[in-house]
């Protein structure tokens, strides 16, 4: 019954909003959605995103213009911030269809960033590849590169994970210097060679990630920390996680809204650190 009084409205809204621009020519009613979704109106603003008047107004603009990716994809963002992938996911595919040089890299990092599906994810970064040949595609301001070195860590094939992050780090190097790389590649790469025990590339890794944040960056002392340990540097690691604790209360650490990103340090994996050193616990 919920479904048919959806279903009901919706097609209610969509007789209503063609009844009141039938005088509009195709061309007229496409402009006329594109300026309600794109326009910047307050209405869509976040405050207002997911409530029933903003839901309805992004209706209107299919009504519209049914082939507007731009509002498909809106519509779906609130299914997606409440947890709802049953309803996100047909709508947001909508908008790839519609538009897929758009919206198929956004499509990517939502699977990676809130669904943690790594094999949709690089699918998608890889079609949006094809799709614009030799350029770095930047979804949401990240580069999939980046992206793609995040899924392959996510999956644990370090060897891809690291391609990647390379190739993202060394483009931004080239291009406009390795200080305007996301920091968290150099966190996310050190990782990696942690994880395989290259504790030396580790170090200088997790060094330029606080380098390039003021010296300040909770997960980057606690995985130098972890990697003095293992080399059993007793006096080094102890500095570390001792600045990683601090770091970390004053709000120095890698985290993202709505999502817990990968390898995501808590307060308990900092003390249980700090009791292993402080007891030599090897």
């Amino acid at each position: 019954m919920e479904k048919l009084q959806k279903y009901f409205l919706s097609f209610v809204i969509a007789s209503i909003v063609i009844a009141c621009n039938s005088n509009l020519s195709e061309e007229e009613q496409q402009a006329r959605a594109d300026e309600m979704i794109n326009s910047g109106n307050i209405i869509l603003s976040p405050h207002f995103q997911g409530s029933p008047k903003m839901m309805t107004y992004v209706e209107e603009a299919i009504a519209l213009d049914p082939e507007s990716a731009d509002a498909w994809r809106e519509l779906s963002i609130p299914y997606l911030k409440r947890g709802m992938p049953n309803k996100w996911k047909p709508l947001f595919d909508k908008a790839v269809e519609l538009d897929p040089e758009e919206w198929q890299g956004w499509r990517g990092y939502l699977y990676l960033y809130f669904y943690r599906n790594y094999k949709k994810a690089i699918e998608d970064f890889n079609a949006t590849d094809i799709l614009t040949p030799d350029f770095d595609d930047a979804p949401q301001g990240q580069s999939v590169n980046y992206m793609r070195g995040i899924a392959y860590l996510g999956l644990k094939d370090y060897t891809k994970s690291l391609s990647y992050f390379d190739a993202y780090i060394n483009d931004q190097a080239n291009s406009s210097g390795e200080q305007y790389a996301e920091v968290t590649a150099f966190l996310y790469r050190g990782i990696v060679y942690y994880q395989t025990n290259d504790f030396e590339n580790a170090k200088k890794d997790f060094l330029k990630v606080l380098k390039y944040s003021g010296n300040h960056y909770a997960d980057a002392h606690y995985y130098l920390a972890k990697c003095f340990w293992k080399e059993r540097k007793k006096n080094e690691a102890s500095v570390h996680i001792e600045k990683a604790i601090e770091d970390f209360n004053l709000g120095y650490f890698h985290s993202r809204g709505y999502v817990e990103v990968l390898y995501q340090i808590y307060s308990q994996d900092l003390e249980e650190l700090n009791n292993l050193i402080k007891n030599n616990y090897l």
